[in-house]
């Protein structure tokens, strides 16, 4: 028989996928700021590998907003721009309404215990990225528990870039963040547990809208 007509065999992870893995847990842990200079000799050196996965995880990185290549600069950790912040929010708007919408009529009583257990994790919390992290995992959670896996898919596509977002965020200021972030997700469980859809998408929008004018505050004007 032929080779004509067969699927060719799936090839193992490769180690660019674990260089940007790395260098993606570098960012949302803090160590690369937005506006960070991403070196490839460096980060050759830093990991041990060949320039060459260094050169294809940044590539993996740049497809996730994470990073940002240009042939004069070099490749940077992407700043959020105030035109970024605006698209990322109105997406995340619309991806989010239709997700509480569905969590309300379709999500199970575990699915919402779960993101309970998330939202009282926050309490205990006292590094601001952590924080981030579980903010994220908690979002994670009510995409999962919308049961539309196109939905899913589609806020997979924006996470890693709210997730630069909200370290863009904590970056410009962290007052009183420890403290509101567990309190604000606390509202969201209550609402969607009690299937009140108008006070779950009010209390969502207003989450949102917290961190976006936190960013728009204390962004520089230049």
């Amino acid at each position: 028989m032929s080779d004509q007509g067969k699927v060719s065999p799936a090839r193992r992870r490769g180690l660019s996928d674990e260089v940007a893995d790395r260098i993606r847990e570098a960012i949302f842990s803090g160590v690369y700021a937005p506006g960070a200079q991403l070196r490839e000799v460096e980060l050759s050196v830093t990991m041990d590998v060949s320039r060459g996965p260094v050169r294809e995880a940044l590539r993996v990185l740049e497809r996730e907003g994470l990073v940002h290549c240009a042939w004069h600069r070099g490749t940077t950790v992407t700043t959020v721009s105030a035109e970024d912040v605006a698209e990322l929010d109105s997406l995340r708007g619309a991806l989010e309404d239709l997700a509480v919408r569905q969590v309300i009529t379709r999500a199970s009583d575990e699915d919402l215990a779960s993101l309970a257990k998330t939202a009282e994790v926050m309490k205990h919390v006292t590094d601001a990225h952590e924080m981030v992290r579980l903010d994220i995992a908690f979002h994670d959670a009510v995409f999962a528990a919308a049961g539309h896996q196109r939905l899913a898919d589609a806020w997979d596509g924006i996470r890693c870039q709210v997730h630069l977002f909200l370290l863009t965020r904590i970056n410009l200021s962290t007052d009183g963040y420890l403290g509101c972030i567990p309190r604000e997700h606390h509202g969201l469980v209550t609402a969607l547990r009690s299937r009140d859809t108008e006070t779950a998408l009010d209390l969502f929008a207003a989450h949102r809208r917290h961190a976006v004018d936190v960013v728009t505050a204390n962004a520089d004007p230049n």
